[in-house]
């Protein structure tokens, strides 16, 4: 049974199901409460417009020196073909519809599960006047007994971008003791094993963003020059765009890498937020998140 905490409330995930157990008033399980209801009140995810494609602008090309790493070149090639999106899609995960057997996008058609391990939990705490998904604590014991949560979901092949133009990112809270080597936000795919993926991280313990897109053979990687591990929220985000790869952090350009256009991102691999699994070494994010998005038109 996994313990998920909303504000002074604990939620007990017991065979799929979400007990509500004492603390202050929280999101009605499993459908949330109307937006009119009093502050204490989860809005409803119908509250939430999903937004347009046309609402995004083209980020400006700014070239900060992107970095590249080259993996190993032996790696196995991917066992399985994975498709690509037949349309353009926008997925956002507010966190505002509260805790149910699932967490769904705005739109209500893309649900994400959480997975633990270790005592792991993922709890939910206020931001603004909605909900934000808090991840364990950065952890300084053995790999194997830190706890790990993430969230995984989506559909595989509806978010796999392909060659088109790709925007990702979330809204970040973390804490100068949150960084780490590694602390995925948001990802799919994976950059080892000979397969495509688009990510996107906090990297050191310096705490700067980065944004990732790997093809089967090479790892393509801008990190922003500025810490987000201030305590504060930011707003940073992705776009793959042809042949470029940028990177943006609240509504600032902070750098550009090249790619190659015709490299096309899609793999079996679900969403996942928060980390790449919940096995040992997994990249754990420290931290809250809300506002977690992916783009393709």
């Amino acid at each position: 049974m996994a313990a998920v905490a909303v504000g002074g409330a604990v939620l007990a995930l017991l065979t799929g199901a979400i007990v509500v157990s004492g603390g202050e008033p929280t999101p009605s399980v499993p459908t949330p409460a109307p937006s009119s209801a009093s502050p204490s009140a989860a809005p409803t995810l119908s509250a939430y417009a999903a937004p347009t494609l046309s609402a995004y602008a083209a980020e400006p090309f700014v070239d900060d020196g992107g970095i590249e790493v080259v993996p190993p070149a032996d790696e196995p090639a991917p066992t399985e073909v994975a498709r690509v999106a037949p349309r353009p899609v926008t997925v956002r995960y507010t966190f505002d519809g509260g805790a149910g057997r699932q967490f769904l996008d705005v739109t209500g058609r893309y649900g994400m599960r959480a997975r633990t391990a270790a005592g792991g939990a993922l709890r939910l705490t206020r931001h603004g006047g909605g909900w934000a998904a808090t991840f364990p604590a950065r952890c300084t014991a053995l790999p194997q007994n830190c706890p790990r949560a993430i969230l995984e979901g989506g559909d595989p092949v509806t978010l796999n971008p392909g060659t088109r133009r790709l925007r990702y990112g979330a809204s970040v809270l973390m804490r100068p003791t949150d960084t780490a080597d590694g602390a995925n936000v948001v990802q799919k795919g994976f950059s080892v094993g000979g397969g495509t993926q688009y990510k996107l991280q906090v990297d050191g313990l310096d705490g700067r963003p980065s944004c990732v897109v790997a093809s089967p053979a090479r790892i393509y990687r801008v990190v922003a020059p500025v810490r987000v591990a201030d305590g504060r929220w930011h707003a940073v985000g992705c776009v793959r765009n042809g042949g470029a790869l940028s990177i943006n952090v609240d509504g600032v350009a902070r750098g550009t890498t090249k790619l190659p256009a015709r490299l096309s991102i899609a793999n079996t691999e679900p969403l996942r937020i928060g980390g790449k699994s919940v096995t040992a070494n997994n990249d754990q994010y420290a931290g809250q998140v809300d506002d977690v998005y992916v783009t393709i038109n």
